[in-house]
This record gives structure tokens, C-alpha cells and sequence, in this order.
């Protein structure tokens, strides 16, 4: 059984209640759950973003606070890593890649690899995020040997899983889940630095994000699926993060939720105050 955090923080794994016609999973999950890992806050700029426009977020989260306890970071786009690098506090801020080859260096036009990454001194990367499996054709195999490589290289790994609506509506939300899990359980020997982000995909960018309970519900699941696959220790110290229309406004109540050990942020990762407050929102979770 795994380890309650504290008795302040309640396991919630009710059925979750809709929001915006997205209905909720049926059923009640019962399952013992949280983790005891350090808070941990992604912000991912996709492909966005200018000189100037970088110069400014550096300086805004260079300006904010950041509880000691809680692990951030960002992830530029490519072209940027080095300016954010220089420039970023390193004491507050790591960096994160957005992707990497599925291999080593090579004859392979317009990637990067994981091993450059770790030579430049870029210690995580982000993987399988969901609009590469949309747009790129990334498959769960495909996510889960890039993760392994990556892992091997001496990478950190934010691997990211999630339904889409037509999924969770259809009644296929646990079967898409468990097969993009499976997909990282088979290739993944090591679990000590790896981040698993769950991002539903209609919560992307859309501004629905998914009520407290749903988040709660699914990471619970998550855990569980681990416990089972990988054994209670590895789950209980394995971070699982939500991401999904995540901004300064409801990061606080997502944060309270036993199994979110944090986010992965977009839009609002490109304003360097609300950023700052989602990350101040893992305060409560803070450890040393």
C-alpha cells in the first residue's frame, strides 16, 4: 500500500463531475494512492516567442519567487536554449528540451539528439506530448523508445499521456491510458528521473481544464497502474503532473489534490507573474 502524504491533503477518488460536456469517468476509483516527491512545475513555450519577447519572460521570472521546495522548469524553443541558459537564474530555474531524436547522433536531418542535449548541458526534455502524437505521428512505441534512449543518455524525461474527448466520451479513456503507460513501462527500466505528465487533450489550450476531481481521479489512477506494473515504491515517489489550460487562477485547488505533484503549463508559462504563482501554488507540497 502506498504511503499517505499527510492527513490535510485527503485521497479524492470519487467519480468526477463534467464540466463544459466533458462527462466523467463512470464509476468510483479505490485505490491507496500519493506520492512523496518533490513538487514539480513545467513550463513548456511550444513554439513561440521572439528576442525581445524571451528577454522580457527571462527577466519576469528571474524577478519572481520561487518556494525552494518546488523543482521548475522551462522549456524554450530550440533556438533559444542558449540565451535562456545564460540568462535564466539556474538557482530558481532548470531548462527542458521540447523533444529528441528517437536515437544517437546521425544522419538525421533537423533533429536533436538526447546526447547533445546532455553535452549542452540541457538536463530534461519533454516526450510524447500530445500534439507530436497528433501532429508528427509519434505512436506509444515510439514515445517510449525515445523516452528509454533518453533516459540512457542521461536525460530527465517528462512523458506525457491523455485522452482525447471523442476518447472520454466513448468510453475509451482507461484503455488509451493504460496503453500509452504500457508503452513507457516496457521500455523504461529506470524510473528515478522520469516525470509523468497527464494532459487530457481537450484541456489543451482550450481553457476547459478538468474539475479537481477528475484531475484527482485520473493521477489516482495513474498511480495505481504503476503500483501494479512497477511496485508501490517506485509509484510512491513517482511525480505525476497535470497539464491542461493550468493558469494562476485554479492552479491552488489543482495543487491540493493528493496525486497532482504539480503541472505542466503552457499558455500561461509565457507570462512570467502567473507562471511564478503557479509555481508558489506547490508551496504546500514543498520539500527540502
Amino acid at each position: 500500500m502506498l504511503a499517505k502524504r499527510s492527513a490535510t491533503l485527503p485521497c479524492r477518488s470519487a467519480a468526477a463531475k463534467p464540466v463544459v460536456r466533458v462527462p466523467a469517468s463512470r464509476g468510483r476509483l479505490q485505490v491507496a494512492c500519493s506520492s512523496h516527491a518533490k513538487f514539480f512545475v513545467g513550463g513548456n513555450w511550444k513554439c513561440n516567442g521572439s528576442v525581445a519577447s524571451v528577454r522580457t519572460l527571462v527577466d519576469e521570472l528571474n524577478a519572481g519567487s520561487v518556494p525552494k521546495g518546488v523543482e521548475v522548469v522551462c522549456s524554450p524553443p530550440y533556438i533559444y536554449i542558449d540565451y535562456v541558459m545564460q540568462h535564466l537564474d539556474a538557482q530558481k530555474f532548470a531548462l527542458a528540451a521540447q523533444n529528441c531524436w528517437i536515437s544517437g547522433n546521425g544522419a538525421f536531418t533537423g533533429e536533436v539528439s538526447a546526447e547533445q542535449l546532455a553535452d549542452f548541458g540541457v538536463p530534461w526534455v519533454i516526450l510524447g506530448h500530445s500534439e507530436r502524437r497528433a501532429l508528427c505521428g509519434e505512436t506509444n512505441e515510439v514515445v517510449g523508445k525515445k523516452s528509454s534512449h533518453a533516459l540512457a543518455a542521461g536525460l530527465g524525461v517528462i512523458a506525457c499521456v491523455g485522452e482525447t474527448l471523442e476518447q472520454r466520451n466513448g468510453g475509451a479513456m482507461w484503455t488509451v491510458l493504460d496503453a500509452q503507460m504500457k508503452a513507457l513501462v516496457d521500455e523504461i527500466k529506470d524510473w528515478s528521473k522520469v516525470v509523468v505528465a497527464y494532459e487530457p487533450v481537450w484541456a489543451i489550450g482550450t481553457g476547459v481544464v478538468a474539475t479537481p476531481e477528475q484531475a484527482q481521479e485520473v493521477h489516482a489512477r495513474l498511480r495505481a497502474f504503476c503500483a501494479k506494473h512497477l511496485g508501490a515504491a517506485v509509484a510512491d515517489k513517482l511525480r505525476i503532473i497535470y497539464g491542461g489550460s493550468v493558469n494562476d487562477a485554479n492552479c491552488a485547488e489543482l495543487a491540493l489534490q493528493e496525486d497532482i505533484d504539480g503541472f505542466l503549463v503552457g499558455g500561461a508559462s509565457l507570462k512570467g507573474p502567473a507562471f511564478i504563482k503557479i509555481c508558489q501554488s506547490g508551496a504546500a507540497k514543498a520539500q527540502p
